[in-house]
């Protein structure tokens, strides 16, 4: 009889076990992060305007807590015999192997990414050139990342976002390329809170009951003159129109989440 009982326990036990670890599984599923990734070049002015007055939002609205996010400054640069050319010249390819060794230095998304969106801020501005103020104001030290793309380190770096970038299915056509849960967003990337919304599966943060649920995405032909710098466009400004840069607001703040 005793044996029985033993017996008995032992399996409930093990009913138990399936039971709490089906449970947490289900919790685990429901709560699963959605991977939201941007494909951009450090001196598009629509990729750093996304990045200074969409992207950023993130950080305030709650959505951080429901999302992976990876940034992956390449665009629509070209490798050849190992050489980088980059659509807005070589002081884009600086600066993205810059924002690269930043990624690489401060891997907590919450410290490169206040950098980055500190240079791009000054592009947006038309001062790109005093990207290295960003240390001072943030009081970061500019050692792992002076020295990173002053090396071969750097260099590496951006050909690892080249190969990232090539591997994109369906191909990337332009920039900034916003890709949420595997699906690129095309020409809708400033919708791109409602797609997160959509695909998360836990709580909804409370942005979401105020954003409207996407349409399904349809691949349309790309017209030059959007808000997209494009393979092969030309000289593209560096600053955008007036009309553009007046609606800017940069809303990450200097400390808080």
């Amino acid at each position: 009889m005793a044996d029985l009982h033993s017996f008995r326990a032992v399996l409930f036990l093990a009913a138990l076990l399936l039971l709490v670890g089906a449970s947490a599984g289900d919790v685990e599923g429901k709560n699963r992060k959605v991977d939201v990734a941007l494909y951009y070049e450090s001196l598009c002015p629509f990729s750093a305007m996304f990045v200074v007055d969409n992207l950023a939002k993130v950080f305030k609205d709650g959505l951080l807590s429901a999302i992976n996010l990876s940034l992956v400054p390449y665009g629509n640069a070209r490798v050849k015999d190992g050489k980088i050319s980059c659509q807005h010249g070589s002081e884009e390819c600086f600066l993205n192997t810059v924002e690269a060794c930043a990624i690489d230095a401060w891997p907590d998304l919450r410290v490169h990414f206040r950098f980055i969106y500190c240079v791009e801020g000054l592009v947006v501005d038309g001062k790109r050139r005093e990207w290295e103020s960003c240390f001072g104001k943030l009081n970061l030290d500019p050692k792992p990342v002076t020295d990173c793309y002053k090396s071969e380190r750097g260099h590496q770096l951006s050909l690892k976002y080249g190969r990232q970038t090539d591997a994109l299915q369906p191909p990337h056509k332009y920039v900034p390329w916003v890709v949420v849960d595997g699906q690129p967003l095309y020409e809708d990337y400033e919708n791109f809170e409602a797609y997160i919304c959509k695909a998360y599966k836990g709580h909804p943060p409370k942005v979401c009951e105020g954003l409207a649920r996407p349409t399904p995405i349809v691949m349309e032909v790309a017209e030059a003159g959007n808000r997209v710098s494009y393979y092969n466009s030309g000289d593209i400004r560096f600053k955008p129109d007036e009309e553009d840069h007046a609606n800017i607001k940069k809303v990450l703040p200097a400390d808080d989440d």
